[in-house]
């Protein structure tokens, strides 16, 4: 039986997993078995393509994919592209990643462009959109101990960014970044 059996399943978009502390700790919280990450070869382009933008090409983007393709090759989603034209989100360019979620049986999409998945369109298929940082505070709630565990993990991994208070803030983590002032002495 699969680390995720008794775990809902959530999509994760391009602009959450481009930044590296919101990638890092969405990952983390997957490799925990904290829920089933999913995504598709085209939201892997748009992430490759935005962390060499945000690095300024300091970081090579098709590596940090190649990572993540070989950590969750069970996360790849396809045969969505025959639903994309039969939806109508504000910005058709956004119907790729509904049409995943729906074929993946996903409960939410992750994003930071809320606005572009409005409930009207997303309830029938009964996902919701949630922020990075409502979405990590809700798994890190689920299971406090687990999801500790987790980002001690990932913060002995990967030194920078820090994982602190200041960190989450910059990044728009406010959620977050009360949770890791509440546990800093356990990360």
């Amino acid at each position: 039986m699969s680390r995720y059996a008794d775990r809902f399943t959530a999509l994760l978009d391009a602009c959450v997993l481009g930044g590296a502390l919101r990638r890092n700790m969405l990952l983390s919280l997957a490799e925990a078995g904290l829920f089933r990450p999913r995504w598709s070869s085209r939201i892997l382009d748009e992430t490759q393509k935005a962390i060499t933008q945000i690095t300024k090409g300091e970081t090579d983007g098709s590596r940090q994919r190649a990572a993540i393709e070989v950590a969750f090759p069970e996360a790849l989603v396809t045969g969505y592209e025959m639903f994309e034209d039969k939806l109508a989100l504000p910005d058709p360019n956004d119907n790729h990643v509904l049409a995943a979620a729906i074929v993946t049986s996903a409960s939410v999409i992750v994003t930071d462009n809320l606005a572009d998945f409005p409930s009207a369109v997303l309830d029938p298929h009964a996902i919701q959109a949630v922020s990075a940082d409502d979405f990590i505070a809700d798994t890190i709630e689920l299971d406090p101990s687990e999801a500790i565990l987790a980002l001690r993990r990932m913060r002995e991994r990967f030194k920078n960014p820090a994982l602190d208070v200041a960190a989450s803030e910059a990044q728009g983590l406010l959620q977050v970044a009360t949770f890791m002032d509440e546990y800093q002495s356990f990360l």
